[in-house]
């Protein structure tokens, strides 16, 4: 009777130290999805964020005179453009600053990034 006492109370152990690692496996699953997420979204504001750096010191030099004020869809020159997931690029341009910036279509994606330079 004794060894049935040991034998069940052993299953018993087993049984919840299973289960406990198994949330703790969970946990570190949902954990390493979350960040995974996050550094993607890092690693595309990155990459849109070097793209709205290098357009807007072309559009700074003088490009910015072939648009009219108002704003546009703005097309990049840019080869790592088409890793960004997708969204637009915008410029606005004002009589006295020009206003370049990255919008995402979906949340999650890097956040916008914008871009301002004063025009003469």
């Amino acid at each position: 009777m004794r060894d049935r006492r040991r034998g069940a109370a052993l299953l018993i152990e087993l049984t919840v130290a299973a289960g406990l690692l198994g949330v703790v496996f969970v946990s570190f699953a949902a954990i390493q999805g979350a960040e995974r997420r996050l550094l993607r979204a890092s690693a595309w504001r990155a990459v849109a964020m070097e793209i709205v750096d290098g357009e807007m010191e072309v559009l700074a030099a003088g490009e910015w005179k072939s648009f009219r004020e108002g704003e546009h869809d703005y097309t990049v020159r840019a080869e790592a453009a088409r890793r960004l997931p997708p969204g637009r690029f915008v410029l606005t341009v004002t009589s006295s600053t020009l206003r370049l910036e990255w919008k995402p279509s979906r949340p999650g994606s890097g956040g916008t990034v914008v871009r301002e330079a004063a025009i003469r």
